[in-house]
């Protein structure tokens, strides 16, 4: 009998140790997950609000201009070499100077709302992150001014 509590002690007892280890190890995981690696920081880093943007139905002419917020969440001043819209119609001007860490920066976008119709168009911006190229999203459609039913003329009264 002495023996069977002793085993059953020590099975309980290894049981315990096991999952303790388990849950540590799941705690260890979880709390490296969240923090990024020193490697992932060291250089410039662009974190945005936003990667796309929505325009909506928009009106043939309409205010044309978006803007991209972003901050440098690096430890290093960022640099953006290049920006590219998909095509002429979709124009970015980014900032010219080192975005220092924890600055935060916008890029301004602008789309010819002439052209009626759906759009979904990209700018890429070419950095100095080690992941050098970035891929912003704009889209949104374009509608046909509404036209206006027109007014008869008054007609003249013959006195």
């Amino acid at each position: 009998m002495k023996k069977f509590v002793f085993c059953l002690l020590a099975l309980a007892l290894t049981c315990t140790v096991a999952f303790g280890q388990k849950e540590k190890a799941k705690e260890a995981k979880k709390e490296s997950a969240e923090m990024p690696a020193f490697e992932d920081i060291a250089g410039p880093e662009m974190t945005f609000e936003e990667t796309v943007l929505d325009y909506g139905e928009i009106e043939k002419g309409a205010d044309p201009l978006r803007k991209f917020v972003f901050t440098n969440t690096g430890m290093e001043p960022l640099v953006i070499k290049n920006a590219k819209g998909s095509c002429g119609c979709t124009v970015p001007t980014v900032p010219q100077e080192p975005i220092m860490p924890g600055e935060q920066a916008e890029i301004e976008v602008r789309y010819d709302t002439n052209r009626i119709g759906p759009f979904t168009k990209t700018v890429t911006l070419t950095t100095n992150m080690p992941k050098e190229k970035v891929v912003l999203t704009i889209k949104g459609k374009v509608q046909e001014l509404p036209q206006q039913e027109s007014v008869p003329a008054k007609e003249k009264s013959v006195f």
